[in-house]
């Protein structure tokens, strides 16, 4: 799960002049020498993973005070190489622990000696699970306390990467379920090498220098095996030299031990235009006893040509049944990464804002979506701009992003609160701005889809700059997803993330100017007495940003008529039986028909 979210965090850190001293920070620097290399002395990635996965551990063991063992790592892509006689600068500490596991971030550069020049190879969060005690207890971990700006970023954020982990796999099986996933080109395919050649099958048996200081085999030493026989498969089929450029997300299901012998099979699933995918699999046995599945991995491999772009690849015929199955689900892990690349690597200046909402690419918006509101809640440059019977206006000012954010506690529990303020359709009874909005797709129990209608600051065509009189304006529509999350640990709030998507369904329509929402939504934490902190947040784009901008200016207190009214909206609601809570919840669940989900939106809408 790499992407620009990672890269602002590391620009931020840069900029960061704080010194905080993080315990579980790592750091390991190594000069790479001509055994560390493959043959065109560049640094293998196989001895690269092995250093990653022992300074994570080592910073995951500082953290747990107890032996760690690598569970998985999230996608790694590779973005440059590394030669000899450079320097590898390896740094890794724990954003955030859960019960039994931690997540570890690790951030790899490299620098040049000579030249005084450093650049970032990687980045990717491995996970670390403890061992159990010697009576078979599990260890429980303590929490993390962020310290830095971009700590707390990293803490906020982890939470919604976990839940995307827990979903990796069901991703790729929703999507050949639901035929989303394209099929291949038989034709093309019925001239291609037959993936049989591509098949390679190696055995390594563990010894003490392979494994760690539990005497478990390291996870970094597994998958530089599994780099080299999937090496030797895509060689195979390019007949050059490959280049390994993303490693897809990967999970370690049990340990390995010296004296154990580990089986590694890699075939070539599929091919495209410039790249290929190599699945490796890798197996344990002893002498005696069936083999144990350690690891599965799927490896993407380009040829660079002379200027060092991606050469055209000769395609690949699957062997039938198990080969196909191969094929097509490397094809839907391709559209994943893709379909990730674009929606959370796409920088905010980029037009259109509102990226196309399709169910291949939901878990990713989502996941966008919420972590997007939990790095703008945690960032800590945000200036008071204006205050007025303990609710409060704040600004940040960003490059050219201007953001803000209004805050006050109320009398109502943060469960309850997050109940109410998650269900936009009621907005409209407290919240002058929403005209209207209509549910119009149910995504499933975190994810909502509605079109809200603004009173509009443009007039005429869409994206018209041109302010006019109250009766010359049109209605301005979004088309926003709600993405809501509960806290997964002590001391994190409730989150209602909210960003424009596009729908098919749903063009622009003839009278209204179509509006888009950065980053916007709540964050509900519960503090003392049953009451709550409730915040909202808003990325100002061209289109929200003239509704606030007198109150910035201290010109109006709209903002503070507006956050009475949602309070008051809160307290009369605050005691609403539990039990018509649920029942209306196993009312939407039972049906997603566009008609039931209208009159239920218009239902709530009378609250």
């Amino acid at each position: 799960m790499t992407s620009t979210l990672t890269d602002d965090l590391m620009e931020e850190e840069e900029e960061d002049e704080e010194s905080c001293f993080n315990p579980t920070e790592v750091k390991m620097s190594q000069i790479v020498m001509p055994c560390h290399c493959n043959h065109r002395q560049e640094l293998s990635v196989g001895q690269l993973l092995k250093w990653m996965d022992s300074t994570a551990c080592l910073s995951a063991e500082r953290h747990a005070g107890s032996l760690c063992v690598t569970a998985s790592m999230d996608d790694i892509h590779f973005e440059h190489t590394i030669s000899v006689g450079q320097v590898v600068n390896i740094r890794a500490k724990v954003n955030r622990a859960f019960n039994t596991s931690m997540e570890v971030g690790i951030h790899v550069s490299c620098e040049d000696l000579f030249s005084d020049r450093h650049w970032r190879v990687c980045h990717s969060y491995a996970t670390f699970v403890t061992q159990r005690t010697n009576t078979g207890q599990k260890v429980t971990l303590r929490p993390v306390v962020p310290q830095s700006q971009q700590e707390h970023v990293e803490y906020s954020v982890a939470a919604e990467r976990r839940r995307v982990r827990m979903l990796h796999s069901d991703i790729i099986k929703e999507l050949l379920s639901s035929g989303s996933v394209e099929q291949a080109d038989s034709s093309a395919m019925c001239s291609g090498m037959a993936a049989e050649k591509t098949r390679v099958e190696s055995v390594e048996l563990v010894l003490p220098p392979h494994a760690n200081h539990q005497v478990n085999t390291f996870g970094g030493q597994i998958m530089a095996w599994m780099v080299n026989v999937a090496t030797i498969a895509a060689s195979r089929l390019c007949q050059a030299h490959p280049t390994l450029r993303t490693i897809d997300m990967f999970t370690f299901r049990g340990p390995s031990q010296v004296g154990d012998r580990l089986l590694l099979r890699a075939i070539v699933n599929n091919a495209f235009k410039n790249s290929l995918e190599v699945g490796v699999r890798a197996e344990a046995y002893q002498e005696e006893g069936p083999n144990r599945h350690i690891n599965s991995a799927f490896m993407i491999f380009e040829v660079l040509d002379d200027g060092g772009k991606p050469s055209p690849l000769p395609r690949i015929r699957p062997e039938p049944v198990e080969g196909e199955r191969r094929c097509q689900e490397a094809i839907a892990r391709k559209k994943i990464r893709l379909d990730r690349k674009y929606i959370v690597s796409r920088k905010q200046s980029e037009v259109p804002l509102s990226v196309p909402w399709e169910p291949r690419n939901q878990v990713y918006l989502s996941y966008n979506n919420v972590s997007a509101l939990k790095m703008l809640a945690a960032k800590k440059n945000w200036r008071l701009s204006t205050e007025k019977d303990k609710v409060r206006l704040y600004t940040l000012e960003q490059k050219s992003m201007l953001s803000f954010r209004v805050e006050a506690e109320v009398d109502v529990p943060a469960h309850r609160a997050f109940c109410l303020l998650a269900e936009l359709s009621n907005r409209t009874s407290w919240d002058t701005h929403y005209k209207k909005c209509e549910l119009i797709h149910r995504v499933d129990d975190d994810d909502f889809i509605y079109r809200v209608v603004t009173p509009s600051v443009h007039q005429g065509a869409v994206g018209s700059p041109t302010s006019s009189s109250q009766g010359d304006r049109i209605l301005q529509d979004f088309i926003l997803l709600a993405s809501k999350r509960k806290p997964c640990g002590q001391g994190d709030p409730y989150v209602i993330a909210l960003r424009s998507v596009s729908l098919s369904t749903h063009p622009h329509f003839e009278g209204y100017n179509r509006g888009e929402v950065l980053c916007a939504g709540f964050t509900i934490l519960e503090t003392n007495n049953n009451m709550s902190l409730v915040s909202y947040y808003n990325q100002a784009s061209p289109e929200v940003l003239p509704y606030i901008s007198t109150d910035i200016a201290g010109l109006s207190s709209s903002f503070y008529h507006n956050f009475c009214s949602c309070s008051q909206y809160l307290s009369r609601n605050r005691l609403q039986p539990a039990a018509e809570e649920l029942a209306g919840t196993n009312e939407a669940t039972e049906t997603n028909s566009p008609t039931h989900l209208l009159s239920e939106a218009l239902h709530s809408t009378k609250l």
